[in-house]
């Protein structure tokens, strides 16, 4: 029989048969102490009850009572109180004049209002909730930007470029959006594309010309004095094209050459091996970096995983490291290596960043925004600044795996077009012609 002297288990004071000196008055709980004989969740209730209140009906508004039951039962209630009380207090104002009808629960007040991190934050917040639509926040914030950047051209210019942002580039973002595509670095490239065909219009206007008279002459003479991405300009001239605004100019389309793998092996081989053994760095940099290394992911694609992409499978052992963890890139599940696997078990265990709406999305790396996953800068910026480079990372590892495995099972395994396997194997020298026949064997 055990010695209830040697138990060293924890339990509360009621359990204990003893009276609590941190018993919450109102609901008689131990956890999150917080004030005199009050827990923190009691006062958070109290404070947003006042808060979202409905003055017609003397209860919580109906359509913010989501946001009370998220911020009341959080894991740490106190995070909410240091958020209704942080100065200027703008998140909860908003809500306030929400639920006393004072503004309307819907995306156009947010359009006419600043577009700043506090209100982006409420209305993430509303929409992960679904007490808003869903939407893409980063093709959001273009059309306000937009209109920034057109307000001191000519109406004719403005005009031209807001047709080519809305019919051209937006519309190819919202695609990339519903097929969960969509990266910073798309949004960038955007921006990037409609800031260069204002300046060719305003090169254009300064040489007594516009779209529709241009020349090709004065489009080479353009390129010339202007050192500008030729992939921006290639998509407005072909736009001004396809519009039949202006059919007379042309910029020949250059494919891309092969793509050159600038780190060696063995540099492979000793960044995988930091991102092993630095418990220094955060479980998110160090899986998203291994990702790459050793599966060949883009950053785009592993923020974006969700949890039921991994498989833990108990091989009825009382010993962790006895059960196998499985990841599955595309279709196929990827058995873990053992170092791997007890950094995705430990991930599990203590993921995420969002404070709200965070429980429950579903995303292996929930981002600091609500109901949002991870963005790539966050696991980018940490890893270039440890030296590894992602983007060469990943070349580096297709192109050791295209020299293993057969073009078709590497894009299998990884996702990757057939083409763009076989492309790879090409690359890697290698022949895997009579794969199939030796497949039949």
């Amino acid at each position: 029989m055990t010695d209830p002297a040697d138990d060293t288990s924890i339990v509360c004071a009621a359990c204990a048969g003893a009276e609590s000196v941190f018993a919450c008055r109102e609901c008689g709980r131990e956890d999150h102490p917080y004030g005199i004989n009050r827990c923190a969740r009691c006062f958070l209730r109290e404070r947003l009850t006042d808060l979202l209140t409905d003055p017609g009906t003397g209860q919580i508004h109906t359509r913010l009572q989501p946001v009370f039951d998220e911020l009341v039962n959080s894991e740490r209630p106190q995070t909410g109180i240091w958020w209704l009380r942080k100065k200027p207090g703008t998140g909860p104002q908003l809500l306030g004049q929400m639920a006393r009808g004072e503004l309307d629960i819907s995306h156009d007040t947010f359009r006419a209002l600043p577009c700043d991190r506090a209100h982006n934050y409420l209305r993430e917040l509303l929409a992960s909730l679904g007490v808003l639509p869903a939407y893409e926040p980063r093709i959001e914030r273009i059309p306000p930007w937009l209109d920034q950047k057109l307000a001191p051209l000519p109406a004719d210019q403005a005009d031209l470029v807001r047709r080519f942002a809305h019919w051209h580039v937006l519309r190819h973002l919202r695609n990339a959006a519903r097929q969960q595509q969509l990266t910073k670095t798309m949004t960038d490239s955007a921006r990037d594309r409609i800031s260069t065909a204002i300046r060719f219009l305003a090169y254009l206007h300064a040489h007594g010309a516009t779209a529709a008279t241009a020349t090709q002459e004065q489009l080479e003479r353009y390129q010339t004095t202007h050192a500008v991405s030729l992939a921006s300009e290639y998509t407005f001239i072909a736009w001004l094209r396809r519009s039949r605004i202006n059919t007379r100019l042309h910029i020949p389309y250059v494919p891309n050459g092969a793509p050159a793998v600038t780190i060696s092996d063995e540099q492979r081989w000793q960044h995988v091996e930091r991102l092993l053994h630095d418990h220094t760095l955060r479980s998110y940099t160090r899986l998203g970096g291994l990702f790459t290394l050793l599966f060949a992911q883009p950053l785009s694609r592993i923020v974006a995983m969700r949890t039921s992409q991994v498989t833990i499978t108990d091989n009825h052992a009382d010993n962790e490291a006895d059960s196998n963890v499985d990841v599955t890139f595309n279709t196929v599940p990827v058995q873990m290596p053992t170092v791997v696997d007890e950094i995705i078990r430990d991930h599990l265990q203590h993921r995420g960043q969002s404070l709200y709406a965070s429980r429950g999305t579903g995303w292996l790396f929930p981002g600091g925004k609500p109901g949002r996953h991870l963005q790539t800068e966050n696991i980018r910026a940490q890893l270039v600044a440890i030296g590894i480079k992602p983007h060469e990372s990943r070349k580096a590892a297709l192109f050791q795996l295209a020299g293993q495995m057969p073009a078709p099972v590497l894009a299998e395994l990884l996702g990757i077009t057939d083409t763009n396997a076989a492309n790879w194997a090409k690359l890697a020298a290698r022949d895997w012609t009579g794969y199939i026949a030796d497949r039949a064997h």
